[in-house]
């Protein structure tokens, strides 16, 4: 086991960050896996699987493949092997306890490789993609799915809303994140070796006509994202406690009657050269 520091995870490791990864996936899992399916038998790895929330949809969408699932966080990878147990249990995963930054195999041992939701995390993502690629084989590819809050624009507008997110993104910054990873995918990719890097924008939105999105991406998934970062921007002096909250309850009127939300997420593959 790798003892370099982990990676701060700005969303922190509660039953509500689990629950909220849960409903996150389940909310958008046609949108972000649509056009991603593995062959029976493909060697898949899921680097950074959390709480295994994006892990019960990759192997019940790709059924007979087989995946490793790999995250640093020992609690995380026992609520994901829960979770999959649950949605598919006849599913054939190897968990394995790792840092993405020192990846424990050997060249050429995956077909594909599976991100989402990590790269933003870390201080360095284009080192770990250089790791990624070259456990993948020659040919293999890669997905990788990441938000960018620059994208979020909804009614009313706020701008007490407005700042809230950008003192959420100014958090995670301090943390040696980017909250605006998803427009740097293509370049990141590039830059790590890969070939064929091909970007696609996987856009939310929701109002009144679309009640599951509004509640399951914006009540339960954007904006407790933001909340959860108010202690840490008041503390910073980043917003008074009076002017984030301000914004976070302009943010939950988005997603009432005569709200409207937008969100774009980036899906990108590539191939190991």
């Amino acid at each position: 086991m790798t003892t370099r520091t982990t990676p701060a995870y700005v969303h922190g490791y509660s039953t509500d960050e689990a629950h909220r990864l849960g409903d996150q996936a389940d909310a958008l899992a046609d949108l972000l896996h649509d056009g991603t399916a593995y062959a029976r038998g493909s060697r898949v790895l899921e680097a950074g699987c959390g709480v295994g929330a994006q892990t019960a949809h990759l192997v019940t969408r790709s059924p007979g493949v087989r995946l490793t699932a790999l995250d640093i966080s020992a609690s995380s990878l026992d609520l994901a092997r829960a979770r999959v147990t649950a949605a598919a249990p006849g599913a054939d995963v190897t968990w394995r306890r790792a840092d993405v930054r020192e990846l424990p195999y050997e060249n050429d041992t995956f077909d594909h490789v599976f991100v989402c939701f990590l790269l933003e995390h870390l201080a360095d993502p284009r080192a770990a993609l250089g790791g990624l690629r070259r456990v993948l084989r020659p040919g293999g590819t890669i997905t990788v799915i990441e938000g960018d809050h620059g994208s979020a624009f909804f009614a009313p507008d706020s701008d007490a809303a407005r700042a809230a997110i950008d003192g959420m993104a100014r958090v995670q910054g301090a943390l040696g994140g980017d909250a605006f990873t998803g427009r740097r995918l293509q370049p990141l990719l590039d830059g790590a070796g890969f070939a064929d890097v091909r970007v696609e924008p996987r856009v939310v939105y929701a109002d009144a006509t679309r009640p599951a999105l509004r509640d399951g991406f914006v009540r339960r998934t954007f904006v407790p994202v933001i909340a959860a970062a108010g202690d840490d921007a008041v503390a910073a002096g980043l917003a008074t406690r009076e002017a984030w909250d301000r914004g976070i309850a302009d943010l939950y009127r988005t997603a009432e009657d005569g709200g409207t939300f937008h969100y774009t997420f980036m899906k990108a593959t590539a191939t190991a050269p």
